[in-house]
């Protein structure tokens, strides 16, 4: 559970957590869903993506299985307000809306996506972590040096 509240999963974290989560969401499941699906080049505005890097896109092929998704949330918390959540999911809700690019999906609700529109979600690996990031939030005014908490443009 606690690698569930994480700022920086790596991916075998997000692996091991997928198991827990399953049984959990597919519960959930059942109910109907909509889905409201929009491509990193659709026509929409820029200012309403979320844009994946091709590192986050290659890395995502390589651990989702089936239908899960990278799902990205933003909590309040963190040393500047406000923080990111990753996690593996198969659960898409009525207000999320659904990034997709060359297969590889991320998913962000509704009240998380007014604080990171216009972001890029990006894929690292350094020598001492291995993990997804938001960069160059247009909502952010500063961040903390981890790279996992901000704070945002008033």
């Amino acid at each position: 559970m606690a690698a569930v509240r994480g700022l920086s999963l790596t991916a075998a974290a997000l692996r091991a957590v997928a198991p827990w989560a399953r049984g959990r969401l597919l519960a959930a499941s059942r109910r109907p869903q909509a889905r409201r699906e929009a491509s990193s080049s659709s026509p929409e505005a820029g200012e309403e993506q979320i844009h994946l890097t091709a590192s986050c896109v290659q890395r995502l092929l390589e651990i989702t299985e089936g239908s899960e998704f990278l799902r990205l949330e933003v909590e309040g918390g963190g040393c500047s307000g406000f923080q990111y959540k990753f996690s593996l999911d198969t659960v898409i809700n009525p207000d999320d809306r659904v990034f997709e690019q060359g297969g590889a999906r991320v998913v962000v609700d509704s009240d998380s996506l007014a604080f990171v529109k216009g972001a890029q979600v990006d894929f690292s690996q350094e020598l001492i972590r291995s993990s997804f990031q938001v960069l160059n939030n247009p909502q952010a005014q500063q961040g903390c040096s981890c790279g996992s908490s901000f704070s945002i443009k008033l």
